[in-house]
């Protein structure tokens, strides 16, 4: 069967991949119908898939809210509009006219349709676009609107996609919530009727909430059950809005922008949304996190196939207060520990002592390095490891010349207070001069210096999101800002192919497959503290791979939580992603190095399993029993259990941990007791890993397939 096929005779569309199916037609009103989305079907199956009537129940129902692909703003539709647009003559409702359809593929193994469709009267195409990949479940969708008439329009709301469920009783919502330094905090809730709307109004993906969702039927597990799930490409505001309808239908819709936001859309202008991606899985909330893993490695990173290196970060240890000597001191004691990435953080340029002054000012500060980076980037080079430096484009502090040059540059209104967050205000990035100024400037920094790495942050979220002196740049900077930033990634990039990026925004506040797409990794927060990242990671881990999480050990007690817990621990609980140090090495005892040291070079010889494996949550946080997590080889031949207790309770039994997806009839190795056990019993009796008796114990446990 192809990837996507036509039913002329019905009208029914079937995308299919290796173990699902999709399927859609258009209904005699001219609009776009779900038809379904689940277990795979023929194409002949298919046809006999219904849509709900499309006429009104009665005089107060109006059309149904579930099951168009993308619900209009227009008729007798009172649910949640995907698309809104207001033409020059005021009118606001949209009526479908189809224009015709292709099919294609543009590259081996990806197969696209694209569904084409115009307003019956005004001068608006909108084109609705499907694409799947061989070897994965995930469904990309997006939306492409062209103005085709001679004045402007305006589009109030612009979805990339809609999707319909089956029939089903009592849908569960599961999603992240948080807030700086408490992000990814997972919730699962039964589907209220009516609207659950999730979203960022901050111009940032936002630390407070993730756009993504998953619902099942209300009896999944981790292994077991049917579970839809859709993530949004796109670092900007987002919103996702999920609907249970009085006649028991369940869908949601969701794209780029927040209520009260617009887009304007001029004469011959294009707008293409992000795309909005979905996948069906009978095998539980596991296969759903592992089904995404497996596409952000092999459609979204730049580069999938890379190990990420050991990192040290030189915030802790020195906070603002960076100097050449220092730094080199800390590169000394960073690489007998086994670091392959040195990272200098804030506190390196301009006239930055903290953080009310020097932002936007990215040259060397004199006093700290009198020669520029270059002698310290050689003494880092020269010790075998890559350099790396934290960046803030996006960021100005009125205290600085950039301000005081271009105060004009940032997001303000006129006559209105400019609000500083962290002393410091956003520069405008939806302007062309702004981001072309961002770009020469990295681009000089990376190439005059030899910078293998850049820690780009962006610490604030938006306000006074105005853009003075741009006929309607206040509705245009919410979207043009996202592009432009991608764009200036995107250069850079291409300007130093060697080059890596990791996203950060205060932690976790900017971490979306359409940052994945442009970065190599993600800081999901920067609440360092171990305790609180087991919870922060398992929520990260729902939806985005383990080898884009960096995870840092960090100094005792924790300077966010005052916690104080094992360094075993700590680096135990890091090793769950891609592993970095950020203490002051200084202050380490010579035991505390020399364990590090071993631990590190424990995480090289598993990093693969970890950053390329299959993830399987063993044991979810939340009682007094441990957590464990199993990352697996594709070949199943290595496994790698990571297993954290807190403070148990007296009297707490100590659980036995079943691993998962083993080879059956095979064998394996622990590496460290050189015991071998049959995988029928790791998987049918489990293991109860030898953790010390007392508070804070960890283990990590690594497998090897024995031959014969």
């Amino acid at each position: 069967m192809s990837a996507i096929s036509f039913d002329p005779a019905r009208g029914v569309w079937l995308l299919s991949t290796a173990r699902t199916s999709y399927a859609l037609r258009v209904d005699e009103t001219g609009a776009p119908c779900h038809l379904g989305w689940g277990p795979r079907l023929t194409l002949a199956a298919a046809g006999e898939l219904r849509t709900p009537p499309a006429g009104e129940s009665s005089s107060f129902a109006g059309r149904p809210a579930a099951g168009e692909e993308l619900p209009v703003d227009g008729g007798a539709r009172y649910g949640a509009p995907s698309l809104r647009v207001r033409f020059a003559d005021g009118t606001r409702a949209f009526e479908w006219q189809q224009v015709g359809h292709r099919t294609w593929e543009p590259a081996p193994g990806t197969a696209e349709l694209a569904l084409e469709f115009r307003d019956r009267h005004y001068p608006l195409d909108v084109t609705l676009h499907y694409r799947v990949h061989t070897g994965t479940d995930v469904i990309e969708r997006w939306t492409v609107l062209r103005n085709t008439g001679r004045e402007p329009l305006t589009v109030l709301r612009a979805d990339s996609a809609a999707w319909t469920l089956p029939p089903r009783d009592g849908y569960r919502l599961s999603h992240v919530t948080g807030q700086w330094s408490a992000e990814g905090l997972l919730h699962r809730e039964p589907v209220p009727g009516a609207e659950t709307v999730l979203t960022s109004r901050r111009g940032i993906t936002s630390h407070h909430a993730n756009p993504w969702v998953m619902l099942d039927a209300g009896d999944a597990t981790e292994d077991r059950g049917e579970v839809w799930s859709a993530a949004l490409a796109w670092s900007g505001s987002w919103q996702i809005t999920v609907q249970r309808t009085p006649d028991g239908r369940t869908a949601f819709t969701g794209g780029a922008g927040h209520d009260g936001t617009a887009l304007p859309l001029g004469p011959g202008e294009e707008h293409t949304t992000p795309p909005f991606a979905g996948v069906f899985t009978d095998g539980g909330f596991g296969a759903a996190s592992r089904a995404w893993h497996a596409y952000v490695r092999a459609h979204v990173l730049p580069h999938p196939d890379e190990l990420r290196p050991v990192l040290f970060n030189s915030w802790e240890a020195t906070g603002f207060g960076v100097s050449e000597q220092g730094q080199r001191e800390l590169a000394r004691r960073a690489v007998e520990l086994g670091v392959e990435l040195y990272v200098v953080d804030d506190g390196w340029f301009g006239g930055r002592r903290d953080d009310t002054a020097g932002l936007g000012d990215w040259t060397p500060a004199e006093k700290s390095f009198p020669n520029g980076l270059t002698p310290l980037i050689d003494e880092v080079h020269r010790l075998g490891m890559r350099f790396g430096l934290w960046v803030e484009p996006e960021m100005v502090n009125p205290d600085s010349d950039l301000y005081r040059a271009h105060p004009d540059w940032v997001l303000h209104f006129p006559h209105r207070t400019r609000t500083e967050l962290r002393n410091q205000l956003v520069l405008n990035f939806a302007r062309d001069d702004v981001a072309d100024w961002a770009h020469a400037w990295l681009t000089r920094l990376v190439a005059d210096n030899g910078i293998d790495f850049l820690k780009w942050d962006m610490n604030r979220a938006f306000s006074e999101a105005g853009w003075p002196g741009r006929e309607d740049g206040h509705d245009l900077l919410w979207t043009r800002y996202v592009q432009n930033l991608y764009r200036v990634i995107d250069r850079l990039r291409a300007d130093h192919p060697g080059l890596r990026i990791e996203a950060c925004s205060g932690g976790g506040g900017r971490v979306d497959l359409g940052a994945l797409s442009r970065t190599d990794q993600a800081w999901p927060s920067d609440n360092t503290d171990a305790a609180d990242r087991v919870s922060i990671q398992h929520g990260y881990g729902q939806i985005y791979p383990a080898g884009t999480m960096a995870a840092w050990v960090t100094d005792v007690p924790n300077q966010l939580t005052g916690r104080t817990v094992p360094l075993r621990y700590r680096f135990h609980v890091a090793m769950a992603g891609v592993l970095a140090i950020g203490g002051d090495l200084a202050r380490w005892t010579p035991e505390e190095l020399a364990e590090a040291a071993e631990l590190v070079s424990e995480y090289k010889k598993v990093r693969h399993i970890v950053q390329h494996g299959a993830l399987h949550r063993l044991r979810g946080p939340g009682d007094d029993g441990p957590t464990a997590v199993q990352y697996l080889t594709g070949d199943s031949q290595e496994a790698l259990v990571l297993v954290w207790q807190r403070a148990p309770r007296h009297g707490t039994p100590r659980p036995v941990l079943r691993l998962a997806a083993l080879a059956p009839e095979a064998r394996y190795r622990d590496t460290r007791t050189g015991e071998v056990h049959h995988a029928s019993v790791l998987m049918g009796y489990g293991i109860s890993p030898e953790l010390p008796i007392g508070d804070w114990a960890s283990a990590a446990v690594h497998l090897v397939r024995v031959e014969g």
